[in-house]
C-alpha cells in the first residue's frame, strides 16, 4: 500500500497495535536515515500535542452511529447485524460516469493507503486513528465530474431491519452529509475502508465511510451508499435537525462555541478516569493545508 503522510502526528500518538506500530518504526528508521520528514511535504506545520494513545479498542467501542443508538457502545453492540456484503456506491449527478459502482471494483481501481488523523467530535472529545482507504478525489475522478458541479452530496444506507436506531426520529432518515466541491477535491478528504491495516468494522462505517480531518466528526457520513455531484448546496442531516447548532461547513474552530458547550479544548478519549483535555487546534490541526479554501470568508457566520 501506498503511503503519504499528511500531518505531525508521531506513532507515539497513535494506539498499541504491536505489529502496526513496529512496522512503522521500522519505516520511520528508515526515513530518518534518508534525512525525510515523516509528514512529507505537504505535511501541516502545526504544533503537534502530546496526545493519548488511542487503542483499536477505543476507536471501535466508543463513537457515535445513530442508527443503531445513541449510546458510545450502542454501534459496536447492534451494527454487527449489518450486512455489507455485497456493497455498492451509487454515484450520479454532475458525472460524465454515472452508475452503481460495486465496491470491489472501487478498491481494486484506488491506491489505498495508511493516514495517521486527529478526529474531533462536536461533542469536544477526540481520538487520533491510523486510517486506510484513499483520496476521494480519486474516486470522482472516475466518475468524471462535469463542469457544472459545485458540491458533493452522500448518504448513507438504510436499513430498517438491521439498524435499530432509525426506528427513532433522533434525525431525518437516511443520513445525509455534503462537501463543497473543492473541500471534497482537497487531497486530506478521503473515504477510509479500514482501521490498523484492518477492515473498517460495521460500527466505525463499513466498508466506506467518509473521513474530512478539518472537520467535525459528523461530517465524516458512514455507511456511504450514494455519491451525487450538484450544482445546489446539499441538505445535511444535522443542519436539517437544527441549523443554529450545526452549519453546513461544521469546521473544527475553538473560536467558535456550540451554543450549548465550549469548542475551546477537547476531552482526549484513552485516558480512562483519568483523560485529559486539551487545546483544540484551529480547524483541528490542518489550518496550514485547508485555510485558504475560506479565505475571504466569514468563519463565525458560516460555521
Amino acid at each position: 500500500m501506498a503511503m503519504r503522510w499528511k500531518n505531525t502526528l508521531k506513532e507515539s500518538d497513535v494506539t498499541e497495535e504491536t505489529a502496526f506500530l513496529n512496522r512503522r518504526q521500522l519505516m520511520g528508521s528508515a526515513a530518518a536515515g534518508l534525512g525525510l520528514a515523516a509528514i512529507g511535504a505537504t505535511g501541516t506545520r502545526a504544533a503537534a500535542q502530546d496526545l493519548q494513545p488511542n487503542a483499536y479498542e477505543d476507536i471501535t467501542l466508543y463513537n457515535n452511529y445513530y442508527e443503531f443508538g445513541t449510546g458510545k457502545d450502542d454501534p459496536a453492540r447492534y451494527a454487527g447485524q449489518l450486512t455489507t456484503q455485497p456493497w455498492s456506491v451509487k454515484i450520479d449527478g454532475l458525472v460524465d460516469n454515472p452508475g452503481d459502482y460495486a465496491f470491489e471494483d472501487i478498491i481494486k481501481a484506488m491506491t489505498i493507503e495508511e493516514r495517521i488523523y486527529r478526529f474531533r467530535c462536536v461533542e469536544a472529545w477526540s481520538m487520533v486513528i491510523p486510517w486506510n482507504g484513499f483520496e476521494l478525489a480519486d474516486l470522482l475522478g472516475m466518475a468524471g465530474v462535469q463542469s457544472g458541479a459545485k458540491y458533493v452530496a452522500f448518504e448513507t444506507a438504510l436499513r430498517p431491519d438491521e439498524m435499530p436506531g432509525v426506528k427513532y426520529p433522533v434525525l431525518e432518515w437516511p443520513y445525509v452529509e455534503g462537501l463543497r466541491l473543492d473541500e471534497a477535491m482537497h487531497p486530506l478528504t478521503m473515504m477510509a475502508t479500514g482501521i490498523y491495516g484492518k477492515d473498517i468494522p460495521n460500527q466505525n462505517g463499513a466498508p466506506l465511510r467518509l473521513v474530512v480531518p478539518w472537520k467535525y466528526g459528523y461530517k465524516s457520513i458512514k455507511s456511504v451508499v450514494r455519491i451525487t455531484l450538484t450544482d445546489k448546496q446539499p441538505p445535511t442531516s444535522w443542519n436539517k435537525a437544527n441549523a443554529r447548532e450545526y452549519g453546513f461547513y461544521s469546521n473544527v474552530n475553538p473560536e467558535v462555541n456550540h451554543p450549548r458547550w465550549s469548542q475551546a479544548s477537547e476531552r482526549v478519549i484513552g485516558g480512562g478516569l483519568f483523560s485529559k483535555r486539551v487545546s483544540t487546534l484551529m480547524m483541528n490541526g490542518y489550518e496550514e493545508e485547508v485555510a485558504s479554501l475560506y479565505a475571504g470568508m466569514d468563519l463565525i457566520k458560516n460555521h
